[in-house]
């Protein structure tokens, strides 16, 4: 598995590794994103969809589940599962019919649909550190590591 670690100092530099993040991206990526809460996963997508081109506003789904965008040539879901009681809520939200090969699907909270999400492209893991957050992508599949590859390229 490849991986990249990367120390973010601020909120401004998390949405600047979304957009690097975007520019590497390719549909039918499933990631899923994990960290404690407030660590940064929200404004890390809000950098990736600014960068692939929205303009708008991009709220945390933490209420709605999943929220739909299409800032090009492809959709983009960003789901929130903090709020599941269960993982099989998963199938009213209709999960299925958004993880498709022409879509970039992001997940928050992916262990709250454990055993009824398929495993991941890329894994992004934020954490809190005494000053700023760090990051880390790992790659699962060869897709995620061509993704990585590229982010590589960008240094």
């Amino acid at each position: 598995m490849t991986a990249i670690e990367t120390q973010l100092a601020d909120s401004e530099a998390t949405q600047a590794w979304g957009a690097r993040l975007a520019a590497c991206c390719e549909p039918g990526l499933l990631v899923f994103l994990s960290g404690e809460l407030g660590a940064g996963k929200t404004t890390l997508v809000r950098g990736l969809l600014r960068g692939l081109g929205h303009v708008g506003a991009v709220k945390s789904p933490t209420y709605t589940l999943v929220e739909s965008y299409q800032p090009g040539d492809f959709p983009v879901h960003h789901f929130d599962l903090y709020r599941l009681a269960d993982a099989e809520e998963l199938e009213w939200l209709g999960y299925r019919d958004l993880l498709i090969p022409e879509a970039l699907c992001l997940l928050e909270w992916p262990e709250h649909g454990a055993g009824m999400l398929p495993p991941p492209d890329l894994r992004l893991t934020l954490w809190h550190q005494a000053e700023g957050r760090k990051l880390r992508l790992e790659a699962a599949t060869e897709r995620a590591q061509r993704v990585l590859q590229r982010l590589q390229r960008q240094y």
